[in-house]
């Protein structure tokens, strides 16, 4: 790309992981179709190193859902508090929509851990969750038979849970590497009958690694992040969701120093059964699939960097889960790169 070569910083990837916080319960999968991992949180540049010190991501993240079947089923079931010997018949429509915003501060250690760059931080979010169910549910225990046709709804504007996280990053030329491991602390607000939440209700670890490859030169490059979440039993509910797989990727292409535009994509399964669920819902495994278009734009704030960016999916083939769409606005104010340092260090995207 000759001049058009990118600059430093476009968006500060370890401390934008403050999306992993996002766990509000009207969006996604396994208990009740919601899931700790928010599929999209990666995307171009995933595995790319920082500038040392401090930074902060402020992520804003919108989504609209709907449901039929089980992932409608699995909601009102967990709302009404129906019990595993009660015997039901649903026909319902789950929707639903998030608007969250999401502040994760984080610091990029100079000194290098395990032959790599460090980053540690810690992310939380606000905003507010609304859901509603409409259809018609028929209990049955024994010779008692109750329906019940109408809408249930509600939206709730609060706080969520915190979810610590520790990256690191190694470089060797156009290849870039690196390792994750993050978590949930479920200090959210969230109550087993409400329908929705902001908070998950239970703990979850999730860990994963990524790759980039990045030719600064030709300002192009292509991320691939894969991971696996493990979720501790909800104490409120005896319920435990099952293991999921995550993959994330994102492919860009830099028009001028500072704008890039792309492709992002994901690919969300859950690989084993839940436990403590209805019978009628079965293992209650979940999957989908996302594709959208991704841009972003790196410029200076004094003597800090500012990044912008924006991606947005479109959900397909879905499975024991709600599914829509959902946007990702992402600002980011990080240190500047030292001019001694190469812009490939510095290029990061969330």
């Amino acid at each position: 790309m000759g001049s058009n070569k990118p600059q430093h910083c476009v968006i500060n990837y370890a401390a934008a992981i403050a999306a992993l916080v996002l766990c509000s319960d009207v969006s996604y999968a396994d208990q009740g179709g919601s899931s700790f991992w928010f599929p999209g949180q990666f995307a171009s540049l995933a595995a790319v190193q920082q500038t040392p010190g401090w930074a902060l991501s402020v992520i804003d993240y919108h989504s609209g859902v709907a449901a039929a079947g089980s992932a409608a089923v699995a909601k009102q079931i967990q709302a009404s508090r129906i019990s595993a010997n009660v015997n039901v018949s649903l026909n319902l429509g789950l929707s639903g929509r998030t608007d969250l915003v999401a502040l994760a501060p984080s610091y990029t250690f100079e000194t290098t851990v395990l032959g790599g760059q460090l980053v540690v931080g810690m992310s939380g979010q606000y905003g507010r969750a609304a859901a509603s169910l409409a259809g018609t549910l028929t209990a049955m225990a024994g010779p008692i038979v109750v329906t019940r046709t109408g809408t249930v709804e509600g939206s709730l504007v609060s706080y969520g849970d915190l979810v610590p996280f520790a990256e690191v990053f190694w470089n060797d030329g156009v290849h870039n590497y690196m390792a994750y491991v993050t978590g949930n602390i479920p200090v959210g607000d969230y109550d087993p009958t409400r329908i929705p939440n902001i908070g998950l209700g239970h703990g979850a670890i999730d860990i994963g690694g990524a790759y980039t490859y990045f030719n600064p030169v030709a300002g192009n490059e292509i991320s691939g992040v894969v991971g696996l979440t493990y979720n501790f039993r909800n104490p409120d509910t005896q319920y435990q969701s099952g293991i999921n797989l995550h993959f994330d990727w994102g492919a860009s292409h830099y028009l001028t120093k500072q704008l890039f535009v792309g492709l992002a994509g994901y690919a969300y399964q859950q690989i084993t059964d839940d436990s403590g669920q209805n019978p009628i819902l079965g293992g209650f495994r979940s999957r989908v699939f996302g594709l959208g278009p991704q841009i972003g734009y790196s410029f200076p704030i004094g003597d800090m960097q500012g990044s912008l960016s924006l991606r947005g999916y479109g959900e397909f083939g879905a499975a024991n889960r709600p599914s829509g769409w959902n946007t990702w606005l992402t600002f980011t104010i990080s240190p500047s790169a030292p001019a001694a340092v190469a812009p490939r260090k510095h290029l990061v995207v969330r």
